[in-house]
């Protein structure tokens, strides 16, 4: 049975258990549903303690079996009762708080491909992608998602793989070379032959990781539960002294009664109730509980590059002329008007910038584009050609990027470089976190070496690690000693899923990332903002501060009632009712955590 159903029937019982003792007179009737009621709960409770004291931790039920079983024993049946009302009350307020938000991988399993255009004889067949065997042969499409691993049997296009590699730059594809699932087609549809059943392809291998990380999450003590053995034995030890030197068994219970948990159970749950709502007014979704412990206690901070660090857009860098006679707007105005009409990424960033600038646009005729290679036409009765080097009768030189050269009348006339820009407040994020004596920053990065060193370098990370895919992400994170942990990680593509998942604390960027991501994360963040990084860990920190001190005044206060309660003058109902005062001050002081500080 669920909490909330318990709450539920606990509601009925104490309203049934009202009437039929103030309604009816049947005081006896009365005591045995409640003794009834409570029985049923000690027993799944104690059940429920087993299993946790099995699996290595510990928590608040032996104090909260004892004090049921004790007043019922003297008789104090609707002392029992507050304390049921109030322990289910508190299991409610925690589920409630630890599903707020659903982890589950159904956005993740609806947007992997499911069938392939396979070909068969002179047409195509749509085809279940576990029906494809290798090297049968299949259609991809303009703007489709690659379903299963192969190699490319005909035709040229790029291809975005930046979901799963982090590499914000499109990959041209041409005859003989591999393909990975997941990858998105650019402009021009391509025959690809199986290399690898879909089990085995790059994409579902990474739903599979996925689900592996969330079946074996970190096991983290919860705040409660970390005083709850303390404050249980000096709980039984004023009890048992006051029943020892009284010779009386209901001093013991008498005890108990103000010594039930409830402010373990409910204050921290509320708190971080508080402080998950907190979060949400300032642009950040936290799933649950755990997760601002686990941030308030952070050590080390990992960051996927693309996307994450940078814009993962590619924007022009750089406008080099290679003709005195033709300047940097030459340049951008003239691979504007040929570029105007694809759907490249890199001709959206010309454009964007071309429109920036108020350019006027430049009437192009004979417009042609040779796959793989570029774009050609006519523009004042002179042929220019955009794309690669070759194509534009440009020497093969490197560059540190991605550049595309220009030619005029097959003369080439510059070249333009395009780069993944730094976030603005990348630098801040990483300082606050400096001063927030976070321990360790890295970078992981499916980005190659070179790219990878200038970000860090720019941005003060001194640990970083390139050319990862997936599972090579997940194997350094597992690598961290424990004094290292918890260990946060942040990314927004799917190829980032896998490590979020797995880290303690995984903060996903939803405003712009990728909806596998957010559902594979503990934090997503709302805004497109990487400095809401840093303040979900100051938020986590004060929440967890508010929720200690409201812990530790409702156990002191407790204390100090059992000291009353063990000379007797405080029977076991009046007892129950100031547990409730307890309660309430704890419950106030918790709500500290809802507001803002600057």
């Amino acid at each position: 049975m669920k909490n909330w159903q318990k709450l539920t029937l606990t509601f009925m019982i104490a309203i049934i258990a009202i009437i039929l003792d103030f309604g009816f007179k049947q005081p006896t009737m009365t005591r045995v549903l409640v003794t009834i009621a409570g029985a049923i709960l000690a027993i799944s409770m104690f059940i429920e303690m087993i299993k946790t004291l099995r699996s290595g931790r510990y928590g608040v039920d032996l104090l909260a079996i004892i004090a049921i079983i004790s007043t019922l024993v003297i008789g104090q049946y609707w002392a029992s009762l507050i304390i049921i009302v109030m322990l289910v009350g508190g299991e409610s307020l925690e589920d409630y708080a630890a599903h707020r938000a659903s982890r589950e991988l159904h956005k993740l399993l609806e947007n992997s491909p499911t069938f392939a255009h396979k070909k068969v004889g002179d047409s195509y067949e749509d085809t279940p992608i576990d029906a494809i065997e290798i090297d049968d042969v299949f259609l991809v499409k303009a703007s489709e998602v690659v379903p299963i691993d192969g190699v490319v049997l005909e035709g040229d296009s790029w291809f975005d793989e930046s979901s799963l590699t982090g590499e914000s730059e499109p990959v041209t594809k041409a005859i003989g070379d591999d393909v990975l699932s997941g990858s998105i087609n650019g402009e021009t549809a391509v025959l690809i032959q199986a290399s690898k059943k879909a089990s085995d392809s790059q994409y579902q291998k990474i739903v599979q990781l996925v689900k592996e990380s969330e079946a074996t999450p970190a096991q983290f003590v919860r705040l409660a539960d970390r005083y709850a053995v303390p404050f249980t034995i000096v709980s039984l030890l004023i009890a048992g002294a006051a029943w020892l030197i009284s010779g009386d068994m209901t001093r013991f219970a008498e005890v108990l009664v103000v010594a039930s948990p409830c402010p373990l159970i409910l204050a921290a749950p509320i708190a971080f109730v508080g402080g998950m709502s907190r979060s949400s007014r300032n642009g950040l979704l936290v799933k649950n509980g755990t997760t601002i412990e686990k941030l308030s206690l952070a050590k080390t901070v990992a960051f996927d590059k693309t996307g994450t660090l940078t814009t993962g857009i590619l924007q022009v860098k750089s406008i080099t002329p290679e003709k005195t006679e033709h300047s940097e707007d030459d340049l951008l105005q003239i691979a504007a008007a040929l570029e105007i009409g694809s759907n490249h990424i890199l001709a959206k960033s010309l454009v964007k910038l071309a429109t920036e600038k108020d350019l006027a646009l430049l009437a192009v005729a004979d417009l042609r584009e040779s796959t793989g290679l570029g774009l050609s036409g006519v523009i004042d009765n002179k042929t220019y050609r955009i794309g690669r080097a070759n194509f534009a009768n440009a020497e093969d030189e490197k560059v540190n990027g991605t550049a595309v050269f220009i030619s005029e009348d097959d003369v080439f006339i510059g070249k333009i470089l395009f780069e993944d820009k730094i976030r603005p407040e990348s630098q801040h994020v990483i300082e606050r976190l400096k001063a927030q004596d976070v321990q360790h920053i890295l970078m992981l990065t499916g980005d190659n070496q070179k790219t990878a060193e200038l970000v860090a370098g720019e941005l003060g990370i001194t640990e970083m690690h390139a050319g990862l895919m997936p599972s090579e992400k997940i194997g350094i994170l597992k690598e961290l000693p424990e004094t290292h942990r918890p260990m946060v990680m942040v990314g927004d593509g799917v190829n980032d899923a896998p490590a979020l998942a797995l880290s303690d604390v995984g903060i996903a960027l939803g405003a712009s990332g990728s909806t596998v991501a957010s559902e594979s994360a503990d934090v997503v963040v709302l805004r497109n903002d990487l400095n809401l990084v840093p303040e979900s860990i100051k938020i986590s920190r004060e929440t967890m501060k508010v929720a200690k001190e409201a812990v530790l005044i409702g156990i002191f206060i407790c204390i100090a009632l059992m000291l009353i309660a063990s000379t007797g003058i405080l029977p076991a109902i009046i007892g129950a009712l100031l547990q409730e005062v307890i309660d309430t001050v704890s419950i106030l002081y918790a709500l500290k955590a809802l507001k803002d500080r600057k």
